[in-house]
């Protein structure tokens, strides 16, 4: 036999081999990876056209035939979290063995440089990194890139919690996901895929509106992975680039909703009202980004963690303290997905005003365990303006859940405002130590819901 004919053998062989596509997983569906119990588990990925795949785990199994294009997708029954490991096992012409496998609790996290900041670089993370021996706590880290059309699969693969992965891991997301292990007792998966200085819309499809750079490369490969929610932690960028103001509230819904549809699921958003910054922001810029992402708690299944009583450096964009963050993410969803009625999750939020002489009396929800001053001082940050619309330092004493504000400066008051400047550092807060959130009363367009 020829050289010449061993080596067009080889060629044959080689080619025939690439002509056939095996069965092959996108990297999100990986070992050690956590399933969210109790929905439909819907595994995907790709072979030949026309190839008969077989999925199974545990005691579920289910067969499909890959499309003309080599596409295939099951949906196992939903699961309850057992404590069990599982196997789950992918055949066709190859067969695919992942192991390692946990039902639990799944959640993304995603946004600009605050949701990005690692667990190490965060006040206390070393120790928090050092201690994160937490076998039921799986991580999935989605690298940065962006693409121009919507990306099938990340180089990324799943990482059970220890001191290694969780320090340069998100920590306002491993935050969130270690309190709920810890009052949930089940596995918790956390993917994170966030971008420092990023705005809000490359994480949009372009079919909403969106420029779908990030999107395409480090949310649609995700979906539809099976997941309870997402925190979100952006909007810096779009207050120093695009001055959105109420803007950002069209933009955030357009994420929100495109989100939704694209899991075919309308699972729970909570999301960082972003912290007071003595930075680039002309006057007034940021708390008009403060009333959009207030007025998206308006649109279902939402919800708002407040931040202005964690910032240390008021010049620092970036506060250090995440575990607030974390927990505070954590309290709305173990609240409103898991039933804990016993858990206070948002602080005091306008509710609505009205004009008693020479005094405004502002109501509010949420002011669980009474209104109270964070440092025993008296309230801060209140403002009190007649038909002029020009603004005074006010008093403002607490009595039972409303705060009556009022002024020497102003006879006749039609409108108040609180912690309504960039750099506001009020001392408004609940009984359970959550903080109010900045309003105003004229034209607000914030949060107007009274649960």
């Amino acid at each position: 036999m020829t050289r010449s004919y061993l080596l067009s053998a080889c060629v044959c062989v080689l080619f025939l081999h690439e002509l056939r596509a095996d069965v092959s997983l996108p990297k999100i569906i990986g070992s050690h990876m956590v399933l969210q119990r109790d929905m439909p588990l819907k595994i995907w990925g790709w072979a030949e056209a026309d190839e008969e795949i077989t999925v199974e785990l545990g005691e579920n199994k289910e067969s499909t035939k890959t499309d003309a294009d080599g596409n295939w997708q099951v949906a196992l029954p939903a699961m309850k979290a057992d404590g069990k490991t599982y196997q789950l096992t992918v055949s066709g012409k190859n067969t695919i063995v992942l192991e390692d496998i946990l039902i639990g609790e799944v959640w993304l996290g995603s946004g600009q440089s605050n949701m990005q900041w690692a667990l190490n670089n965060t006040d206390g993370g070393k120790e928090a990194a050092a201690a994160a021996n937490l076998p039921k706590i799986r991580l999935f880290y989605v690298p940065r890139v962006t693409a121009n059309a919507p990306a099938k699969d990340v180089k990324a693969a799943w990482d059970i919690c220890a001191p290694g992965p969780a320090g340069g891991f998100s920590a306002v997301l491993f935050y969130m996901g270690e309190r709920l292990h810890k009052e949930l007792d089940v596995p918790i998966g956390l993917i994170h895929s966030s971008w420092g200085g990023s705005l809000i819309e490359p994480w949009i499809p372009a079919s909403k509106g969106g420029t779908a750079g990030m999107y395409n490369a480090m949310i649609a490969p995700i979906h539809p992975f099976p997941l309870r929610g997402i925190i979100w932690y952006q909007g810096e960028s779009n207050v120093l680039s695009k001055k959105d103001g109420m803007k950002y509230f069209d933009k955030k819904k357009a994420l929100i909703e495109s989100w939704r549809e694209a899991w075919g699921h309308d699972f729970s958003f909570y999301f960082v009202q972003i912290a007071p910054w003595q930075g680039r922001y002309a006057p007034g810029e940021l708390p008009a980004l403060w009333e959009a992402q207030a007025a998206t708690m308006n649109l279902p299944k939402t919800g708002m963690a407040v931040i202005t009583d964690l910032v240390d450096n008021i010049k620092d964009i970036h506060p250090r303290k995440k575990l607030p963050v974390g927990n505070r993410l954590a309290f709305w969803a173990l609240a409103k997905d898991y039933g804990k009625t016993d858990v206070v999750f948002s602080g005091p939020l306008y509710k609505s005003s009205k004009v008693e002489e020479a005094k405004i009396i502002v109501s509010f929800s949420h002011t669980d365990g009474g209104l109270k001053s964070r440092d025993e001082k008296p309230l801060n940050e209140f403002e009190i303006a007649g038909e002029d619309g020009k603004f005074f330092a006010a008093e403002a004493t607490i009595e039972g859940e409303t705060v009556v504000v009022q002024s020497k400066e102003v006879a006749a008051p039609t409108q108040a405002r609180f912690g309504w400047r960039n750099e506001a550092n009020p001392n408004l807060m609940n009984g359970k130590g959550l903080p109010a959130s900045p309003f105003r009363t004229e034209d607000w367009k914030g949060w107007t819901k009274k649960d």
